[in-house]
Order: structure tokens, then sequence, then C-alpha cells
């Protein structure tokens, strides 16, 4: 049976893995996406990788439910601590997140690589695993709170704490800034007023969105026809639900 026409499913622990949708969307306008935000769980960049992947399980099984063709992971700290696991159990396409080092690396001369990310995010073996490739010059940068801050919509305690992070460090020395948390993608314009024009921001929104539409058009399960549409669903509260349209609507940069 062509399958073609099922949804794609993707979710995060919350609203960060909306950025993510927002580029897929513009990549693939014509596929129907369920995007499911864990917010009742949030955040997962604190939790134990064991507590990470029950709370994945659950969400899976929620979209498969609706037959769907491929699953996106779009979280970081999700697809460090679960994607290996997805993969070995599914037979449909499992499409995940990892922090764009790879590029940052490519444009490094001689100067720092901050690496901005979850906890628990910097201390998977699979960002363990990156930093040997590609880490030369990178420092792990662990923004406990930040994801918060941006699941509140607290653009201005964001920004501030931001400011206090940069200010740990000689930006004059830096030559690139990853955003390794899908949620820290909505502060990217602020981010770029902050920093010295030279430092250039990396994420893997894009990349993730490229790969996915590799792997429909590999598999046949490309979208040809009709227009796209988008249903939100989450864990959490209508309030939850009424933020992720918000951020959907208005875009990634604030």
């Amino acid at each position: 049976m062509n399958q073609a026409g099922n949804p794609i499913g993707v979710f995060d622990s919350g609203v960060g893995g909306i950025s993510v949708l927002q580029t897929m969307i513009r990549l693939l306008p014509r596929e129907h996406f369920i995007y499911y935000g864990d917010t009742a769980n949030a955040p997962y960049g604190t939790k134990k990788t064991e507590e990470v992947i029950d709370c994945v399980r659950k969400v899976t099984d929620s979209l498969l439910a609706r037959n769907i063709k491929a699953l996106v992971i779009a979280c970081n700290t999700a697809t460090g601590a679960a994607a290996y696991t997805l993969r070995k159990e599914l037979t449909i396409p499992v499409i995940g997140m990892e922090p764009a080092l790879k590029p940052a690396s490519e444009i490094r001369k001689n100067g720092e690589i901050l690496v901005l990310a979850t906890p628990l995010t910097l201390h998977q073996e699979k960002f363990n695993l990156l930093m040997e490739k590609y880490g030369e010059g990178a420092v792990r940068v662990p923004c406990t709170g930040l994801m918060e801050l941006v699941e509140q919509e607290n653009w201005e305690g964001a920004e501030a704490y931001l400011r206090e992070v940069f200010a740990l460090y000689d930006l004059r020395k830096v030559d690139a800034v990853v955003l390794g948390c899908t949620h820290y993608v909505f502060l990217k314009d602020r981010i770029r007023k902050m920093l010295p024009e030279h430092i250039i921001i990396t994420e893997g929104n894009e990349g993730t969105a490229r790969q996915l539409k590799r792997v429909l058009a590999r598999g046949h399960l490309l979208q040809e026809a009709g227009e796209g549409r988008v249903e939100l669903e989450t864990s959490g509260s209508s309030d939850d639900l009424g933020k992720m349209k918000r951020l959907l609507e208005r875009g990634i940069s604030e």
C-alpha cells in the first residue's frame, strides 16, 4: 500500500521542535505533519537517559497510532538518548538531530567553538563521538534553565541569561557558536545581536529537514500533490497548545 499520503510524526519535549517543524514545512510544503510537544514531561535535558527513553516511547506509540510514515526526533537530547533504540525497533525511517558541530568546525580558523546545549546532550555518548571527530577548539557550554525560559516565552530573561554566559568568554577568540538545542533557535536573532560579526552561528534544523526529504525520496514516500497541513498535539495543557501555535505562526526570529 502506498504510504506517501500518510503523515510525518515530529516530536520534542516542548516547543523547541517547532523551529525544526518550520524548516520542514518550508522544504516539504505538501506534507502532513503531526507535531507532539511532550510539555508535561519537559525538560528532557535534565533527566536521566532512561527517563528520557521512557518518555520517548510513550510519545512514539501515540504517533505510531496515527499511521505515520516517518518519525522526526526534533530534539537533540532525545536523539542522543533514544534514536539508536528506535531505529532498531521501528520499520519506518527515524530522523534525529545533532548539534551542528561539523559545520562549525569547517569554518573555524584558530578560535574556539562554543557549543550551547542542555547538560544531558553535552554528556551523551553521541555528542562525545561528535567531539572526537569535529571537536578541536570546541567548548561545552551547559545552559541549564535556558530551554525553560523559551518554554515560558520569557525572551528578555533568556537574553539576560545569554549575556551572562557570553560574558564568561573572550568573544574576540571565538569563531563559532553552536545552538545545540532546538529551543535556542528561537533566540537566534537575539544571539546574533550579542555577538561580534565575525562569529558564525550554526544549528541543525536545516540539515535535519534536508535529511528527512532525502530519506522520503529514497523510500518513494514524498507527497507529490495537494496542500500540506499541520496538526499540533501535546501531553500538557491548552496553554501549551496555544504557545505552540503562536510560535509556529510567528516564526523563528524574535
